[in-house]
């Protein structure tokens, strides 16, 4: 009897322990951290009065899931030390900024935080498909055109039906109902912004294809200026491999009401804005050749009573190491390039024509060279420009991989300035700018 006791109890603490082993959750981390150095010679484009910049940048990425049990998991993603380097990142007065996280000392300095969290949600399995609830990515979709990368609170249901997955979400990009950047709760019930979006994606052998429908119900505006922004988006996008080439796409399209004014408080601003973008590549053993073209329409000086402009592209797709790099714009704190007696160019890339070739060469399998050329111009010019052409540049780079997780690259691209940066009188002188950089990247 005692032995078997002694038995039953050893199996009693062995299902114990596995119980309490099996209910611990594993942690899996990834992330990457990366160091940037830039001189940008003249980035207000002038022909005199130049002003160059040379600086460095750091970010620090770190992600976390936890796989609390079979189909739940919950992920967390912070950023830290993303600033210049002996940079204070000021602001000019107390008001927040709130790209900059907004801590404000009593100095009216406003201090970026040394550990900034960028996501924190959940993953459940359901019978219908995956449910995902929290602070998320967003703003992403198909190809990097046309993305606007970020966090948002979001709930979705993600499902697949055989090679179809089927996506649900709603999102609150603005709460009205409580305080918002301002000292004292707004009550503006009805002034919060909400998005609803529907997707399929269908995918194959050797490529996938989706399709994206939203809805954008933007009251922030409401009441003190009158109006709404109620606006419909349409995506569609195309990857795909056959051989030796590899061919993306995708097509975005954006109607409704920029301005929807109570009833006698305006006159509405109807939307109607299209981006369309192809991207083909061929590899050829050990280089590669290809070109892209990238579209965003302009506003039309001679409908103002319509937003023209085409979607915005910001940090996913740059082409150009200088003209319109958003990811090169966060490191020298500025979103436009000219401005110093000459008109400036967003890096959000609206109202853009951009035709690109580029082509590299994998000297070995640690060293990679690559050349491009790009040619841009507006596709709406403002009312008595002189020109659409935003100049041409010529880039190029080496990256050599220390490590399988560690590339070092140096790059430099030149800019020949276009006469869109004359503005109205094509007696304005510009210069050309130029630019040298080099970047530091750990992946794990």
């Amino acid at each position: 009897m005692k032995k078997l006791l002694v038995a039953l109890l050893s199996l009693g603490l062995i299902v114990a322990f596995a119980m309490t082993a099996s209910a611990q959750p594993s942690v899996k981390f990834s992330g990457q951290y990366y160091v940037v150095g830039v001189y940008d010679d003249n980035r207000g484009l002038a022909d005199t009065g130049k002003y160059s910049r040379a600086v460095f940048w750091t970010r620090t990425r770190v992600q976390t899931d936890f796989q609390v049990a079979e189909g739940l998991k919950f992920t967390t993603r912070f950023d830290a030390f993303e600033r210049q380097w002996g940079s204070v990142n000021r602001s000019s007065s107390t008001t927040e900024d709130k790209s900059n996280s907004g801590k404000i000392s009593s100095t009216n300095v406003t201090l970026q935080e040394n550990l900034e969290m960028e996501w924190a949600y959940v993953t459940f399995a359901t019978r219908v498909g995956n449910v995902v609830v929290g602070y998320m990515d967003a703003d992403e979709w198909g190809t990097g055109f046309g993305d606007i990368p970020g966090s948002r609170p979001r709930a979705k249901l993600v499902g697949k039906v055989g090679p179809l997955t089927y996506i649900v979400a709603y999102e609150k990009v603005y709460e009205a109902d409580t305080t918002m950047y301002t000292t004292t709760p707004s009550g503006l019930t009805g002034a919060d912004w909400d998005n609803y979006a529907a997707a399929v994606i269908y995918g194959w052998k050797g490529g996938e294809a989706g399709f994206l429908a939203k809805y954008v119900d933007a009251h922030g505006n409401a009441p003190a200026a009158n109006f709404a922004t109620q606006q419909y988006v349409a995506i569609t996008y195309m990857k795909a491999t056959f051989g030796p080439v590899y061919v993306e796409g995708e097509v975005i399209y954006v109607w409704g009401k920029a301005r929807k004014f109570d009833d006698g408080k305006g006159t509405d601003v109807d939307k109607s804005g299209l981006g369309a973008y192809v991207l083909a590549r061929v590899n050829l053993g050990p280089a590669y050749v290809g070109g892209q073209f990238g579209y965003s329409s302009g506003q039309d000086p001679n409908k103002a009573d319509k937003d023209t402009t085409g979607p915005i592209s910001t940090t996913s797709w740059n082409p150009c190491l200088m003209f319109g790099n958003h990811n090169y714009t966060a490191y020298v704190y500025g979103n436009s390039i000219g401005g110093v007696g000459t008109p400036s160019y967003s890096s959000n890339k609206q109202n853009i024509v951009l035709y690109n070739i580029f082509g590299g060469f994998n000297v070995t399998p640690k060293l990679n060279l690559e050349a491009a050329v790009s040619m841009m111009e507006a596709d709406k010019a403002p009312a008595g420009y002189v020109s659409k052409s935003y100049g041409t540049e010529v880039d190029f780079s080496a990256t050599y991989k220390i490590y399988d997780n560690l590339t070092y690259m140096v790059g430099a691209g030149y800019l020949i300035t276009g006469d869109f940066f004359k503005g109205t009188n094509s007696a304005n002188k510009i210069g050309n700018d130029y630019m040298v950089m080099n970047k530091l990247t750990l992946n794990f």
